[in-house]
């Protein structure tokens, strides 16, 4: 039979499980999962094509927001022109062999991704509290 101290622990144990699987898989935006995808996706795909790398203090708070919030990547028609495509799931199966953090995301969906990267580069911008570099 079970004491009332124990079914708390199992109680406990159980809750702290659901918290963290949800929170590693998806939910609100995790800013530290953004920056790694931002830094190992983002950037070294800006470096291989010669694009000059745009790190997050290089822009605004409103900036970002605004950039993130129209999904507009590139109106030259030189790459895919909207920023979402390169948080697909398409986009990171096709990666996955060469970049580890696609690879290691491939199951999350786009969207969580989307609003990861949304959280770092907002959240690093030069005017917030923790400006970020891609270095």
């Amino acid at each position: 039979m079970k004491t009332p101290a124990k079914t708390a622990v199992t109680f406990l144990v159980a809750t702290l499980a659901l918290v963290f699987a949800s929170s590693s898989l998806g939910g609100e935006p995790n800013k530290r999962r953004g920056q790694v995808y931002f830094k190992m996706v983002c950037t070294q795909c800006h470096v291989q094509t010669a694009e000059k790398t745009i790190p997050p203090n290089a822009r605004t708070m409103a900036e970002w927001d605004a950039y993130m919030s129209t999904d507009q990547h590139d109106g030259s028609g030189s790459s895919e022109p909207t920023v979402s495509y390169y948080t697909s799931t398409a986009y990171r199966e096709s990666v996955k062999d060469s970049n580890k953090a696609a690879k290691k995301f491939l199951k999350l969906p786009a969207d969580q991704i989307y609003a990861d990267v949304t959280a770092f580069v907002v959240g690093g911008a030069r005017d917030s509290d923790t400006p970020a570099s891609c270095n």
